[in-house]
């Protein structure tokens, strides 16, 4: 018995060991960095399942240098705009505003909406609770869209689809909920960065946007391009002004602006990563069952999978080089994204060959 005890006890010694040295890989996916160097024999190159990218970007063709050399134009933010929205749409009351990555715009909400007591469906994004906390308010954390009588929350956030379990609130759901929310001067905060995998709960395909919300968008998610920094917010009038006022004359660098604008623009390569994801999506969910891991939610660009407790999946991963998304506050939860190629698919299978 006491044999028994004891090497239950090493084994949890060694766990807490494990998830004190991987924290950091717990609260954002994409560091690889700090993987290898916490992994450092993890064979090479590693593979990275631990964001909800795209992993096949869209092409990124050569550019005219005389973009790195000159200041933006107007006109080259007017063409994004309108690629924009035409890509997402654009209600005919709203403005649409585009930031260098929509995690700047997260942060720079409190600015705008100066809310003391904010809502936030979740459990979502952190960087979320993080920005409103930062700026001094008192952040409640819901599990459902509150009742309306409910007065003491003066902005509300919603990701939709949500990060990491892809649950989606219809569109007709929310734009009701958004004009009666709304209706007594309270603000709507809608995060659509994983909305281009279901365009179909967007509200910037509304006629008009409900006064006093925002919606958020991210280039990088979908169209692969995470690294180029560029982003949308979508609001209304008087909110407009102050996002501008924010961002000033260069929100965006030039070569940026090409680059999104002809990646918006690109409807042949836009329809068919949507059904090459949803393939991918299938496969992965698949591979991921047959390994004993249980789906519990995600969109078409990631997995939000249940392991069993015996077993750190982000260790276990990690020590061949794949890197996963692990969860401080969800042990047994982990993110996974789509692999790039058929390289990395035979890798992933190979790991969950070994947790059978």
């Amino acid at each position: 018995m006491r044999a028994v005890e004891s090497a239950m006890d090493g084994n949890m010694r060694v766990r807490e060991d494990i998830w004190k040295r991987t924290a950091a890989l717990r609260i954002h996916g994409g560091r690889i960095d700090i993987a290898a160097a916490l992994y450092p024999f993890a064979p090479r190159p590693w593979v990275d399942l631990s964001t909800g990218i795209n992993p096949i970007c869209w092409p990124v063709p050569q550019i005219s240098s005389s973009l790195y050399q000159r200041l933006p134009l107007a006109a080259d933010m007017a063409r994004m705009n309108a690629a924009a929205a035409e890509a997402y749409g654009l209600p005919a009351n709203a403005a649409i505003m585009p930031v260098p990555g929509s995690e700047i715009a997260i942060r720079l909400l409190p600015l705008v909406a100066h809310a003391r007591r904010v809502g936030i469906l979740g459990p979502t994004y952190g960087s979320h609770a993080t920005a409103w906390r930062d700026a001094g308010a008192e952040v409640h954390e819901l599990d459902a869209l509150p009742e309306l009588r409910r007065h003491d929350l003066e902005t509300l956030v919603v990701v939709n689809p949500n990060n990491p379990d892809g649950r989606t609130i219809a569109r007709d759901e929310l734009t009701g909920f958004a004009q009666a929310w709304t209706m007594t001067g309270r603000r709507l905060i809608v995060d659509e960065a994983f909305a281009d995998v279901r365009p179909e709960v967007s509200l910037l395909a509304l006629p008009r946007l409900p006064a006093g919300t925002v919606v958020l968008r991210s280039l990088g998610k979908f169209f692969g391009l995470a690294g180029l920094r560029v982003g949308f917010v979508i609001a209304t009038e008087p909110d407009a002004a102050i996002w501008r006022a924010l961002l000033g004359d260069w929100p965006v660098s030039g070569p940026a602006y090409e680059i999104a604008t002809s990646a918006l623009r690109d409807t042949v390569w836009i329809a068919a990563t949507r059904t090459r994801l949803a393939t991918d999506r299938k496969r992965l969910d698949g591979l991921l069952a047959r390994a004993g891991l249980k789906s519990i939610g995600g969109t078409d660009l990631f997995g939000l999978f249940e392991a069993h407790e015996r077993i750190d999946l982000l260790d276990h991963c990690a020590r061949v080089g794949i890197l996963v998304r692990g969860f401080a506050a969800a042990p047994k939860r982990y993110r996974l994204g789509l692999p790039a190629d058929e390289s990395a698919w035979q890798r992933l299978e190979a790991v969950c060959a070994t947790l059978k």
